[in-house]
């Protein structure tokens, strides 16, 4: 299974969830590959931001490795499932999307975590170190159920 991350700028959720996946997968043998994009092209090249790192650093993650880059429109044709941090980046995906049927691999991250109570995972970006701690926690929640599922 190859699975994408996405969301606005990837440099703080959608580095978190794939460097979350990609820790799950390694610790469970699974053979899934992972990547992460942005629906915007703000930061294309650059590291995660450091407080993304700082907080992936502090639970024995390390993202330094992942570079940002910008949605295109054959992820849809490359990857299985394209995993979105909120409405707004899903649908501004599926408006990539080759096609209706290669849209419909996107989905919301947090569907993964029916039982969360919320359904998007907010943007740290403009908040301080909490918001990267509270996103942590939701990805982990997704991630956890996505993996102990091994669905799509």
């Amino acid at each position: 299974m190859k699975i994408l991350l996405v969301c606005l700028g990837n440099i703080c959720r959608s580095p978190m969830a794939e460097g979350i996946l990609r820790d799950m997968i390694q610790k469970h043998g699974l053979g899934w590959s992972t990547d992460s994009a942005g629906t915007g092209d703000y930061h294309v090249g650059e590291q995660p931001d450091k407080r993304a790192m700082k907080t992936m650093r502090e639970r024995g993650i390390d993202i330094s490795d992942l570079r940002a880059r910008h949605l295109r429109s054959s992820d849809f044709e490359e990857f299985d499932l394209l995993l979105a941090m909120d409405a707004s980046n899903l649908r501004n995906m599926r408006a990539v999307a080759p096609n209706a049927e290669l849209a419909a691999k996107a989905k919301l991250i947090m569907d993964y975590a029916p039982s969360h109570a919320q359904r998007e995972v907010p943007d740290p970006y403009f908040g301080g170190d909490e918001g990267f701690v509270e996103v942590y926690e939701m990805l982990t929640v997704a991630c956890t159920k996505l993996i102990n599922d091994g669905q799509h």
